[in-house]
């Protein structure tokens, strides 16, 4: 394809150096095709010419077996207690199963032509909801076109916060070795965060306590006093305490100005509270010491007051696909 494109940009009327800044290569690159194609115009004047080399000892048939074998999962017929395939395992079956005595990096070549890599996995989780699209669709429409004069609010807890107390300090990085932190640790506890994140704003309210009912009403009453006009939309998931008769009377109490708007069964990437919750692992918990449980949460709240103060804004929210077509039900009443 690069090839093709410097023929193209060349019988354009571009110059040598204009090309090579374009497409990113070298000028020696685009003199030796553009010489090439001119001394014999022809498609397959930009194939490689022949090189010398020992030549293949692999039949095609035979690098597709490989192929088809690495493809399986290794059962005990084939790599006795592996569920996934190594390099040198999957060599030593081809030797045993097909009769090729070809070497480790050999099969790492077969395969990296293909892009198979049989020693990965990436671990997925499937939502089982039905109504995952409508679903999805209607919060991402939100998140991209809220309505006037209208409050966002994704709202989460984050549980299990474990407050870790290192027993020796961290060693900071050098020129020579990166940090170094001490695998021993004391357990204090843990910490639960209710936090809500403004998609608008980027401000972030959050409060450290237990996760109950009446603590998340109460948070809830604490969000309709600091948005105390204009419709609340609430975007969360379907825990048993985000749903019940208790929000239907929370919701009369402040004028049926609350919407709410469930993610689908394990979906909560959809959820932008979760984007602020993984900064705050990596910023504060990850990597820090806390002798206390108190001590961990004053941490959280001190990192919610500097991230409204100085960092607070929202989130560049992408997703890619067909879902402006479909209706909001909450915007729609």
């Amino acid at each position: 394809m690069e090839r093709a494109k410097i023929i193209v940009l060349a019988e354009q009327g571009v110059s040598t150096y204009a090309i090579a800044r374009t497409l990113r290569i070298t000028e020696v690159t685009v003199r030796k095709w553009r010489g090439r194609f001119e001394a014999r115009p022809r498609l397959s004047s930009l194939r490689d010419a022949p090189r010398s080399g020992c030549p293949e000892t692999l039949r095609s048939e035979e690098r597709a077996e490989v192929v088809r074998l690495a493809c399986e999962r290794p059962a005990d017929n084939k790599a006795k207690f592996r569920d996934v395939w190594t390099f040198s395992s999957l060599r030593n079956t081809v030797e045993s199963k097909l009769g090729l005595n070809i070497s480790r990096t050999e099969v790492w070549r077969i395969l990296q032509v293909h892009g198979v890599r049989p020693h990965r996995v990436v671990g997925w989780l499937h939502s089982s909801d039905p109504e995952f699209r409508p679903k999805v669709a209607a919060i991402c429409s939100l998140y991209v076109e809220p309505p006037a004069g209208a409050t966002v609010l994704s709202i989460d807890e984050k549980t299990g916060m474990q407050a870790l107390e290192h027993n020796h300090p961290m060693k900071v990085a050098s020129r020579q070795r990166p940090g170094r932190k001490e695998f021993e640790y004391t357990r204090h506890g843990t910490v639960t965060l209710l936090g809500a994140f403004d998609i608008k704003t980027g401000e972030v309210v959050g409060r450290c306590e237990r996760r109950t009912a009446k603590n998340l009403v109460g948070f809830l009453e604490g969000l309709a006093q600091k948005y105390p006009t204009g419709p609340v939309y609430v975007v969360w998931d379907n825990l048993n305490t985000h749903t019940g008769e208790r929000w239907t009377e929370f919701n009369q109490r402040h004028g049926g100005r609350f919407h709410f708007l469930y993610t689908p069964k394990h979906a909560s990437w959809v959820n932008q509270v979760e984007c602020w919750f993984s900064i705050l692992q990596r910023r504060v918990i990850r990597h820090g010491s806390f002798r206390t449980r108190e001590a961990l949460a004053r941490a959280v709240r001190g990192f919610i007051a500097h991230w409204n103060l100085v960092e607070a804004h929202p989130f560049r929210w992408r997703f890619r696909g067909e879902f402006r077509e479909v209706l909001l039900p909450a915007l729609a009443a």
